[in-house]
């Protein structure tokens, strides 16, 4: 790693430095990170100012970030955060309510105040943010700090401050729910008990998270039989009822009823449009975990009897069945004789199937054909052939290799 980070590899520069400030070499460690530091660049004055800190070092790590922060966006998100940690909240708060703007600094600004007794402050730049009428259709309307996000922040100002009911008011006006995956309103109301008031949002919620989030808190509380008719309760939405039967599958094998969750799974995926490869995927490594390799090939030969072909992504599922089985021969034979059997997808397979055979010569032979896509994968098999430097040298290759830009738009525009 050393070698490396001289030779300008900035991950391994990186690493080495926390290394050795680990080891009390704290001058050494800035020395390798001096090179990069001085070109201005931000991640590299990032990670000295985290060393710093790490250090006990703050006012020297304030200092070098405060012209990077000069800039705005994520170098002064990280300054004002620094600030704060430090005894310095007043100017945090200053220099990120300048910049409210930004949403990640509003989000910051929100986090750091929580100690400040500047609530008030901050509710009414947030509220300021949120307009009487006007809500965005698409993620492509409002810049910046947009509504919907504006009014998450506000409400969890609201609700440090005790104000339930105005959070759970505020939250009830947004045009989008939820964020990845996540729904605001449901967490809180989970959070306060106010259990009643979830049942009816989930009842209403289109997506399936507020169903989720009720399902996630009467498990904890140990009604599992409750979780489970959460998610049997039927809805009109195909998402919730896709994600609503994966999740109670889950939730079955997590109580040990995993016939019960095979049965839900095979139900969606026998269902029309259900066979997704991600449906099918999750059925067949159940199969596989409880011991029902033969029941899940059985269930990829009707579905390939319906549809009269098995592309890839279907077909690779078979080989984790077929080895399960003691087929694991049959299975390498049928991989390379199937038509996309000379991809370099295929390879990643066909490979992984010799090697858990201890044919690693032969899967490092079957995926130098399809280098650089199979790089990090044959480099794997390289290191387990004691071939290390053959794998540094072709991560490094890889590495190397110019990008082609995949979309030469403007910002003003999607990339799709």
């Amino acid at each position: 790693m050393e070698r490396q980070a001289g030779r300008g590899e900035w991950f391994c520069a990186r690493e080495w430095a926390r290394l050795l400030g680990g080891q009390d070499r704290q001058a050494e460690a800035l020395e390798v990170l001096a090179p990069y530091v001085a070109t201005g660049w931000w991640p590299a004055a990032r990670t000295q100012a985290e060393l710093l800190e790490s250090w006990g070092r703050a006012e020297e790590a304030i200092a070098l970030v405060r012209p990077h922060a000069e800039a705005g966006g994520l170098p002064l998100e990280f300054f004002a955060r620094l600030l704060a940690r430090h005894g310095r909240r007043d100017e945090a708060v200053v220099l990120l309510s300048a910049g409210i703007e930004d949403w990640f600094l509003a989000t910051a600004l929100v986090d750091i105040t929580e100690e400040a007794g500047r609530d008030e402050d901050v509710a009414a730049l947030l509220a300021a943010r949120i307009p009487a009428r006007h809500r965005c259709d698409s993620p492509w309307c409002c810049r910046g700090l947009d509504a919907d996000t504006a009014i998450g922040l506000l409400a969890a100002v609201r609700e440090r401050q005790g104000r339930i009911d105005d959070a759970v008011a505020l939250l009830h006006t947004r045009t989008t729910t939820s964020v990845n995956g996540r729904d605001q309103l449901a967490d809180l109301l989970a959070r306060h008990d106010r259990i009643e008031e979830l049942r009816m949002y989930a009842a209403a919620e289109h997506l399936g998270h507020a169903a989720q989030r009720l399902a996630e808190v009467l498990e904890e509380r140990g009604d599992v039989e409750g979780a489970i008719a959460v998610y049997r309760q039927p809805d009109d939405s195909p998402v919730h009822q896709c994600h609503g039967a994966v999740q109670l599958a889950q939730l079955l094998v997590r109580h040990g009823r995993a016939d019960e969750a095979i049965l839900v799974m095979r139900t969606l995926a026998d269902s029309p449009g259900g066979a997704e490869d991600w449906i099918v995927d999750m059925l067949c490594t159940l199969y596989a975990e409880e011991g029902r390799a033969q029941d899940g090939l059985a269930f990829l030969d009707s579905l390939k009897a319906r549809r009269g072909e098995e592309e890839w992504d279907l077909f690779r599922m078979r080989l984790p069945l077929m080895a399960a089985c003691g087929l694991r021969e049959e299975a390498i034979e049928q991989a390379r004789a199937h038509p996309e059997g000379d991809t370099w997808y295929a390879a990643v397979s066909i490979g992984a199937l010799l090697a858990d055979v201890g044919r690693t010569e032969e899967a490092v032979a079957v995926l130098e054909q399809h280098t650089p896509a199979n790089s990090t994968v044959l480099a794997g098999h390289l290191i387990e052939l004691g071939r290390v430097k053959d794998a540094v040298a072709l991560l490094q290759e890889r590495q190397a290799r110019p990008v082609e830009p995949i979309w030469s738009g403007t910002f003003d525009e999607p990339p799709f």
